[in-house]
């Protein structure tokens, strides 16, 4: 299996600051998105942290350990990082006045040999993209999916409802943090997008899984996205990261067919 990456992101429409970033590896198979949250630069600074420790910790890990490590070692490993990057954030948080309560969503993924470990925090998402299916991998952890889960209020009203960004989890807020992982078997043609919470609150599913199944580029893809999360208001600060699994013996016929013109 051959992992294609490929990642955007915008600011927005109304927003000046752009608190969402986004890292990958090929290599390393490791992609990483944070939505930052804080007053002044503070989200800002927490995302940053957040990807660039994980991304740096699971690569070296990775690089010493991938090729004989078993899934449950490859879920150990993403909670260690992830616990070193929340003390790192929570650690900046309380020794600066100026970064004081900020903290991040997360949204991650280590892929594998047919398969993929998908840790997250919050409500920025994890969907993939199978046989023109869309499905939404990870669940998000908010005020709004408790009470979906309750049965309080409909998908539909959560759809129009004002407390869809109450998140009831984040990474640096606290000396713990709450990581949820789940690992999901990979097909080759698989599609895997990584997102903040500024493509879902302004485009339903349909929409995107319609971009999605395009013959398009995954750079395509991704613009398209950000252009129809800002068709859509643009709100907030849009990031997606899409992940692509290839047959390996597709990309190596596809290979000897363009040497061979």
């Amino acid at each position: 299996m051959i992992y294609e990456f490929s990642s955007q992101t915008h600011p927005g429409l109304l927003r000046e600051n752009n608190e969402d970033a986004v890292a990958f590896d090929e290599a390393c198979g490791v992609a990483v998105l944070a939505d930052g949250m804080g007053g002044y630069n503070a989200g800002e600074v927490a995302s940053d942290m957040t990807i660039q420790s994980i991304k740096s910790d699971l690569c070296r890990w990775m690089t010493e350990h991938g090729d004989a490590a078993s899934v449950k070692a490859v879920r150990q490993a993403v909670s260690e990082s992830v616990a070193l990057a929340n003390a790192a954030v929570f650690h900046a948080s309380n020794a600066n006045t100026q970064y004081a309560g900020m903290g991040t969503t997360l949204v991650m993924g280590v892929f594998l040999p047919g398969q993929v470990v998908v840790g997250h925090i919050g409500d920025s998402r994890c969907y993939r993209l199978r046989d023109r299916q869309l499905t939404q991998i990870s669940k998000d952890h908010s005020f709004l999916q408790e009470q979906i889960d309750a049965g309080l209020i409909t998908l539909e009203q959560a759809a129009v409802s004002s407390n869809r960004n109450l998140v009831t989890r984040a990474l640096g807020i606290d000396d713990e943090v709450q990581l949820e992982v789940h690992e999901h078997r990979v097909e080759a043609g698989d599609l895997y997008l990584f997102c903040s919470d500024g493509l879902t609150d302004m485009v339903p599913d349909l929409p995107i899984a319609k971009i999605l199944e395009t013959e398009a580029s995954l750079e395509q893809k991704a613009k398209q996205l950000i252009n129809a999360a800002n068709a859509h208001g643009g709100r907030d600060n849009i990031t997606v990261l899409l992940v692509h699994a290839v047959s390996d013996q597709k990309k190596r016929g596809l290979m000897a067919r363009l040497i061979g013109n």
